[in-house]
């Protein structure tokens, strides 16, 4: 715990908050289900839930370091977004949700739900905007996963790796990561994520790898039956099912393989002196990038898209937020087009001029197998990862994404339940059903 805080005024203000949050909860039990509220029990709601999230952000703003600091023994414990905010609901009762609260709502439709990850918004925010908690977090997700570990040697053997999401195989020195939902057009979802981040974790293990590269396989859904497709985007219909969760989809994805994309696998052995385990990586462009598959882009080094592509951005129609293209578009391709394209909806074609601020070829249909391999080869010379760390460390200091995420913690989890948000799932939803 800090020497910053005396136990006892910690240990009788989380008494307090216990309370204050209990008293929520009894008033909250007392009322129907979310969707079966009157207007005015719904403002009763509303206010009991603002009456506790007020108590733990004056908690937070006070003790978030003392939490993180308890909950990981001092940081020696290495704990993920979804076991760090797990262990703080068991050590500090009110703060967090618990996971009973969590299972419970993810029994049901999003329109169905509480809203209890809010709450673990206002946590994870005050955690990443705290410099020592924030990084002490931003550390651990750099860190291999437990499965990838459990599959590295086996991986390294065969140079294979087969999911229900990605095909991962190294040939040639090449780490190749071929999305392979070929009935959802490779729509994000929390397999997605788990699979991506385990395949990433992978490629950058294993010392015959050089570069990396993502490319989206051939489809079987109807409108793109035997076409290749990168990315369609979030998965709407998981969404209005209540299956995404903002530990486990929206937080892991930033923090976790697109974090791991950019500064690769930290190591917080005291011993070691050299950079993190880092690799060049290339995407490849078929059909179209959507949503979360535009914002993959962002992180490469290299991006190489079909002629026939195109690129857009719709989580402002969709009332989400697009991860952290908010921080990157604009320092790639510029405010103005940033705006465009995040808030107006501005889809890029492919063949447009402002299509090469976000790709660095743009070739026909037939050549796009070609051009990929070149850009491989140009990558995978031997001081390619140094220059790519320095421009990475120059373009995204640590400190701004980390600030960035705090903020996008909360946003994104208000927006999540937000009503308009549940409205268009749930038409999409009944749309494609």
């Amino acid at each position: 715990m800090s020497t910053a805080t005396p136990p006892r005024q910690l240990d009788s203000d989380r008494i307090r908050l216990a309370e204050a949050a209990a008293q929520t909860e009894r008033l909250i039990a007392a009322l129907p289900p979310p969707r079966a509220r009157t207007a005015d029990q719904r403002v009763a709601a509303a206010a009991a839930h603002d009456a506790a999230r007020r108590a733990r952000q004056r908690f937070l703003e006070r003790y978030v370091d003392d939490v993180v600091d308890e909950i990981t023994e001092g940081h020696t414990r290495q704990l993920r977004v979804d076991e760090l905010a797990e262990t703080a609901a068991t050590a500090f009762s009110g703060l967090v949700p618990t996971p009973q609260q969590l299972a419970q709502e993810r029994s049901g439709a999003q329109a169905d739900k509480e809203g209890r990850e809010v709450d673990q918004g206002i946590f994870l925010r005050a955690v990443l905007r705290s410099e020592r908690s924030g990084r002490y977090l931003m550390a651990s997700m750099l860190r291999p996963t437990s499965r990838a570990l459990r599959l590295l040697d086996e991986f390294r053997r065969t140079g294979m790796l087969e999911t229900e999401a990605v095909r991962l195989e190294r040939r040639d020195g090449v780490a190749r990561l071929t999305l392979c939902r070929t009935q959802t057009l490779n729509a994000e979802d929390e397999q997605q994520v788990d699979d991506m981040e385990t395949a990433v974790d992978l490629a950058l293990l294993d010392p015959a790898v050089r570069v990396g590269l993502v490319r989206g396989g051939v489809m079987s859904h109807p409108r793109h039956r035997g076409r290749r497709v990168f990315c369609a985007g979030i998965n709407l219909k998981s969404v209005s099912a209540g299956r995404i969760s903002l530990t486990g989809f929206l937080l892991r994805r930033e923090l976790g393989y697109l974090h791991k994309l950019v500064r690769g696998l930290g190591d917080e052995r005291p011993d070691r002196w050299e950079p993190p385990v880092q690799k060049p990586w290339v995407a490849a462009v078929d059909t179209f990038a959507i949503g979360g598959g535009a914002q993959l882009l962002l992180v490469f080094d290299h991006v190489v898209a079909a002629s026939d592509a195109y690129l857009s951005l719709p989580a402002a129609q969709e009332g989400i937020i697009p991860g952290v293209a908010n921080l990157r578009l604009g320092r790639i391709a510029g405010a103005r087009l940033a705006r465009q394209v995040i808030l107006g909806g501005r889809r890029i074609l492919a063949t447009e001029p402002d299509a090469r601020l976000l790709v660095d070829e743009v070739v026909a249909p037939d050549d796009l197998d070609e051009a990929v391999e070149r850009s491989l080869a140009r990558l995978s010379g031997d001081a390619v990862v140094a220059n790519r760390r320095m421009i990475n460390m120059a373009e995204e200091p640590l400190d701004d994404l980390r600030k960035y995420l705090a903020e996008f913690a909360l946003e994104q989890a208000l927006r999540l339940h937000a009503g308009d948000v549940v409205d268009k799932v749930g038409r999409f939803a009944g749309r494609v059903a």
